[in-house]
């Protein structure tokens, strides 16, 4: 158990620390100020994309925030949690392969465990355009299919492109 909590540990930091991925790299030959894009740019690729928005001005810095709703996804403690050691520790690694994809594809943006002893066992959140898509994406998970985790999903706002403090 202090394995799987010191390797869920190292994995949410690794993933926690990494702020850009492979869409948010261009390389172009133009001067560095025209590589952001427009807010309205952005607003229109997402909404194309299925993305549900608003945006705001912000009172103090007059800019422009637009807000993006992502799905959180609770990791509950599920009803089959009597695998030998053996077949959980393999599955935990599966687990753990699966969030990683995750996160490469780009479909998550942070996963993590909790650290005490509730039924709520982890998040992950979800940067995709449908609760269908990521309902479909959280259940793909070893761990839910096995049956050690059961998903409980939310919808949740959040301004784009602000990082953890």
């Amino acid at each position: 158990m202090k394995k799987t909590i010191i390797s869920l540990a190292i994995i949410t930091l690794i993933l926690a620390c990494k702020t850009e991925t492979k869409d948010d790299i261009e390389v172009i030959e133009q001067p560095i100020e025209t590589i952001k894009k427009s807010t309205k740019e952005l607003k229109e690729e997402l909404t194309a994309k299925g993305f549900e928005l608003f945006d705001y001005v912000d009172e103090k810095t007059q800019d422009t925030v637009i807000m993006q709703k992502y799905f959180i996804a609770f990791l509950k403690k599920g009803p089959n949690r009597s695998q030998p050691e053996e077949e959980a520790n393999k599955l935990q690694a599966a687990h753990m392969a699966h969030l990683g994809k995750m996160y490469e594809l780009g479909y998550a943006d942070i996963s993590g465990p909790f650290e005490d002893d509730s039924d709520i066992s982890g998040i992950t959140i979800y940067n995709v355009p449908t609760l269908q898509m990521a309902d479909s994406l959280a259940n793909a998970d070893p761990m839910v299919k096995a049956g050690r985790l059961v998903i409980e999903m939310h919808p949740w706002w959040a301004a784009k492109g602000f990082s953890l403090r």
